[in-house]
């Protein structure tokens, strides 16, 4: 799959390298997206992956969402596929799409739930995309509030719903305003869910 173009981000180099180290120390971070402000760790930080999880009070069962920057960051995840099955992920990135794609037997259910899928994508927003790119991995990205509550669509917001003492590492700067997050399609079938 061609590599998705690096768009300039509208933070700055030094607000990235920070979020970037602050992930790799296991922090949470939360940064906006098309739709919603989203909330981040390291997808190999198991720990990292179950204060995510207690913070949103969200059940594991559920599965995550894995961005990236390009491809690449993304494939150690996920099962090769036929370049026809391929082409219609890439044909929808980057943008709004997640596809649940079937996983590599090593995934941890931490990230995929009790799926034998991922869900992944490839974002349009210059800065979840930058973060990616600095960070130099996917990134987990769900949205930025507890389980039950409307998605956060700015940084007071994010502080707000998660509470103001939380350790979380916010990027400030604005969503897209899409109507709603990401549509979510099966890779194989490509049925919307």
């Amino acid at each position: 799959m061609p590599s998705a173009s690096n768009d300039a981000s509208p933070l700055p180099a030094w607000q990235l390298r920070r979020a970037a180290r602050w992930l790799r120390n296991g922090g949470l971070v939360a940064y906006p997206t098309e739709a919603v402000f989203g909330l981040g760790c390291d997808p190999r930080n198991i720990a990292a992956l179950r204060r995510l999880l207690a913070l949103k009070q969200r059940s594991w069962r559920k599965g995550l969402i894995l961005i990236a920057d390009e491809w690449s960051q993304l494939a150690s995840y996920l099962q090769p596929q036929p370049a026809r099955v391929h082409a219609r992920a890439s044909a929808s990135w980057p943008g709004p799409t997640t596809w649940l794609w079937p996983v590599r037997a090593q995934v941890s259910p931490w990230l995929r739930g009790a799926h034998p899928t991922l869900a992944v994508r490839i974002p349009a927003h210059p800065a979840a995309r930058a973060l990616c790119r600095v960070f130099g991995h996917a990134l987990v990205s769900t949205s930025a509030n507890r389980a039950g509550q409307n998605p956060a669509r700015s940084a007071l917001e994010v502080r707000r719903k998660l509470g103001a003492h939380t350790p979380i590492l916010i990027l400030h700067g604005d969503v897209n305003r899409r109507a709603r997050p990401s549509q979510i399609l099966d890779l194989l079938s490509g049925q919307a869910l």
